[in-house]
């Protein structure tokens, strides 16, 4: 008897398991899915819209469907792209991307004004930190607090407005600031934080 109920119990278990595993599989492709109908669209119909419309679309995705969209575009332009499934919770790298054989690192924002400097500077110190060069790409208004951050020395590239829209449009990747003079040490590609 007890035999039978502890049978029942694991299997029942087992059951519980299997069922939940999947369903973070299935919010991923979800959120892929998502992706890939709004790059479809922004690439077809939506393209004559005003970019205000564009804006209001990448506003409203969901944050993890928005990062998606940002990885297959970069997918997309031919770069190698490696995505962090553990959710970086806003702070943090969202994702890598293989560049003319350089790593940078990726955090993707939904502002739905303007971007916050605090933001960009803890990016910053992340890619220092780490020894990589980022890319900090954003839906909202660049201002100025933000540019300041982003001076000659910066390791870190913003990425918004008419550059982003042409990222998810024509699948081109906007000119990338030279190498910084300061020699960062490399790890290797594929290694999220």
């Amino acid at each position: 008897m007890l035999l039978g109920i502890s049978a029942f119990l694991f299997g029942l278990l087992a059951f519980a398991f299997s069922r939940w595993v999947p369903l973070r599989h299935r919010w991923r492709r979800r959120r892929r899915r998502q992706a890939r109908v709004i790059a479809g669209q922004l690439r077809g119909a939506d393209r004559l819209q005003p970019p205000q419309f564009r804006y209001a679309r990448l506003r409203a995705m969901d944050p993890l469907a928005f990062e998606e969209l940002l990885m297959e575009s970069l997918e997309r332009c031919g770069y190698k792209v490696t995505r962090n499934h553990r959710s970086a919770g806003g702070e943090g790298v969202d994702g890598e991307v293989v560049i003319d054989g350089s790593v940078w690192l990726i955090q993707a924002k939904r502002y739905a004004d303007t971007m916050q400097p605090e933001h960009v500077a803890a990016f910053e110190n992340l890619c220092r930190v780490n020894g990589h060069r980022g890319l900090f790409i954003h839906t909202g208004r660049t201002c100025p607090q933000s540019r300041a951050v982003i001076t000659d020395g910066s390791v870190v590239q913003i990425i918004a407005g008419r550059a982003l829209l042409a990222l998810l449009t024509d699948g081109s990747l906007p000119m990338l600031a030279p190498p910084i003079n300061q020699v960062l040490p490399e790890k290797t590609p594929g290694r999220l934080l």
